[in-house]
């Protein structure tokens, strides 16, 4: 079974844009039942960017979300597949500026954990973030670009949705 793991973008777009709290309910509650079974994760340091904010997102997620929903990225297979993240971001130094390689592995920014811990199952797992692939960028990692390079399947919020079958 494949597991779709959440970027905060995935949160925090549909919130402040696409399906904010108090118009876009069955959009919420369907996000709350796929990730009661199972369907939908996210890690730690997704929570840990959606928190900062303390706003009505952050309430929802307390009030709504499973506990088991937010996974530790601190695992030997999550720690590993990071270093191997960090050593390809790093190896891209003649391409990438040098503020988007420390961005990226900045320890509190979540997008180079998603990916190491896509790696522990890549046949299995898929990233769903709004980010959009950007191969010749240099001021930013993009997550998609990441995923490209290890072989990890990523979509977007309307593409998980339709890889699940599900309307709202």
């Amino acid at each position: 079974m494949d597991v779709f793991i959440l970027d905060a973008n995935f949160f925090i777009q549909a919130h402040r844009i696409n399906y904010p709290l108090d118009v876009a309910t069955g959009f919420w509650k369907k996000v709350k039942d796929l990730s009661e079974s199972g369907k939908i994760i996210s890690i730690d340091k997704v929570k840990n960017e959606i928190f900062e904010n303390e706003d009505a997102l952050t309430d929802w997620i307390k009030t709504n979300l499973p506990e088991s929903f937010f996974v530790s990225t601190n695992t030997a297979a999550v720690l590993t597949n990071y270093t191997n993240v960090a050593r390809w971001a790093n190896s891209k130094n003649t391409h990438y500026l040098p503020q988007a390689i420390s961005e990226f592995l900045d320890a509190d920014n979540a997008d180079a954990w998603l990916v190491a811990y896509a790696l522990s199952d890549a046949t299995h797992n898929y990233i769903i973030t709004q980010e959009i692939s950007e191969p010749n960028k240099k001021s930013k990692i993009k997550i998609p670009d990441v995923c490209n390079h290890f072989g990890i399947r990523y979509a977007n919020t309307i593409e998980l949705f339709r890889k699940l079958g599900e309307t709202f």
